[in-house]
C-alpha cells in the first residue's frame, strides 16, 4: 500500500519539506500546490477534510437527482408542467458536472506527482479510465443536442444515455468498486459462460423449431422467431406467451427448463465467487497492513488515520476492521508471551 500522507490526502511516497525553505512560491509551485489542493478536495473525503466531504455530499446529492430528473422527465404530464424548470436544472448540473470533468483532468497529475511521464500524457491517461469517461458521458448527451451535432434525427435515445450519470456514484462506493473489479478479473469466465448459454439458446430454438413449426408457425415458424421462447425460458422461467403444444414440443421444452437452470448459475456461481475472493483479498491486505502498523506494539495517530483510509478504501466495515485489529493486538501479545498462537500453549525458547 502507499503510503498516505494526512496532510494532503496524497498517495505515494511522503516528503517532508524542510523548515527552512523559502515561504514565498514561484508560479509553478503555487500552481502545484493549487492543484493539489483541488486534488485533494474533488477526492473521496478522507480524514477530517470538511471541504472535501462538503463536495462528496455535493456530488452525490446532484448525481441522484439529475437521474432522478432524468426519470421523471419520461412522464409525459411532470414534462409539460415542469419542463422549463427540467431545462433549467438540466444545465445546471451539466454546468456543475463540466466544472468537475475539468479540475479533475487538471489536477489527475497530483494521484502520482512523482511520476517522470509528461503531464499531457498522464491526462490523457486519465481520460481513458473508467471513471473519467463516466464523467464525459455524463455531459456528452448536453453538448451533442446543444450544437445539432445529429441535426434532427430523434434524439431520445441519447438523453436516455444521461441515466449512465448513476455511475458516477461508483467512485463513493467501494461495494460497487469491487464489484466491477469482480467483472474485470472475471471477464473471460463470464464470456465463456455467456457464449455457452447463447450455444444452448440456438440448440433450443432449432429443437423447438422442429417440433412446433406446423402446430403453431406464427410462433415457431423459424428458428429467429423460436429464438424469444429460448431466450426466455433459459432466462427465466418463461413468460407464457408462447409455450409448446405438441407431446415432443413439450418434452423437450421441459429438457430445455432444466438445462436453463444450470445455465442461469454458471454466471451467478462466477460472479459470487469472484466477489468472494475480492473480498478475501481486502480484508488480507488490511490485515497486512494492521500487522505492519502493530509490529511496534504502538498505534500512532498517523497509523491509525492511514488504516481508517485504507479500510474506507477497501470497503471493509468498522466492525470487520475492529476485530482485524483485535485478532492482531492478541497475535503480538501472545508472541511476546511465547505462547502458540493456536494451542495457546506454551513454546520452548529458541535456541
Amino acid at each position: 500500500m502507499a503510503a498516505i500522507d494526512v496532510r494532503t490526502g496524497l498517495k505515494g511516497p511522503i516528503v517532508q519539506k524542510s523548515t527552512a525553505a523559502s515561504s514565498t512560491f514561484t508560479p509553478s509551485e503555487r500552481n502545484g500546490t493549487l492543484r493539489s489542493r483541488v486534488f485533494r478536495v474533488l477526492e473521496t473525503a478522507q480524514d477530517q477534510d470538511l471541504a472535501s466531504r462538503c463536495v462528496d455530499v455535493f456530488l452525490i446529492t446532484l448525481i441522484s437527482a439529475s437521474v432522478l430528473a432524468v426519470i421523471l422527465e419520461s412522464v409525459a404530464g411532470f414534462e409539460n408542467r415542469f419542463g422549463d424548470e427540467l431545462a433549467l436544472f438540466e444545465a445546471f448540473t451539466v454546468a456543475a458536472f463540466t466544472i468537475e470533468y475539468l479540475l479533475r483532468l487538471w489536477s489527475s497529475i497530483e494521484a502520482s506527482p512523482e511520476s517522470a511521464q509528461h503531464p499531457i500524457v498522464t491526462r490523457l491517461r486519465y481520460a481513458v479510465s473508467f471513471h473519467a469517461i463516466i464523467d464525459l458521458l455524463a455531459i456528452l448527451p448536453f453538448y451533442l443536442l446543444l450544437f445539432g451535432v445529429f441535426g434532427s434525427v430523434d434524439m431520445r435515445v441519447l438523453r436516455a444515455v444521461r441515466l449512465l450519470r448513476v455511475l458516477k456514484l461508483t467512485r463513493y462506493s467501494a461495494a460497487l468498486n469491487m464489484l466491477f473489479m469482480t467483472f474485470r478479473e472475471n471477464g473471460r469466465a463470464l464470456a465463456a459462460a455467456f457464449l455457452i448459454l447463447l450455444t444452448v439458446m440456438l440448440l433450443a430454438a432449432s429443437g423447438m423449431y422442429y417440433f412446433e413449426r406446423e402446430s403453431q408457425p406464427e410462433d415457431f415458424g423459424s428458428i429467429p422467431a423460436a429464438m424469444w421462447w429460448a431466450f426466455a425460458t433459459l432466462t427465466t422461467v418463461g413468460y407464457g406467451d408462447v409455450t409448446p403444444i405438441t407431446a415432443g414440443g413439450k418434452i423437450f421444452g421441459a429438457l430445455i427448463t432444466v438445462v436453463g437452470i444450470g445455465m442461469v448459475a454458471l454466471p451467478t456461481s462466477i460472479l459470487a465467487t469472484g466477489y468472494s475472493r475480492q473480498l478475501d483479498q481486502s480484508t488480507s491486505d488490511y490485515s497486512a497492513e494492521a500487522d505492519r502498523a502493530l509490529d511496534d506494539g504502538i498505534l500512532t495517530d498517523k497509523e491509525i488515520s492511514d488504516l481508517e483510509v485504507l479500510r474506507i478504501d477497501l470497503g471493509l466495515s468498522k466492525h470487520n476492521a475492529s476485530q482485524i485489529l483485535d485478532a492482531g493486538r492478541v497475535k503480538r501479545a501472545l508472541a511476546r508471551a511465547n505462547t502458540c498462537p493456536h494451542c495457546l500453549q506454551t513454546m520452548p525458547p529458541e535456541v
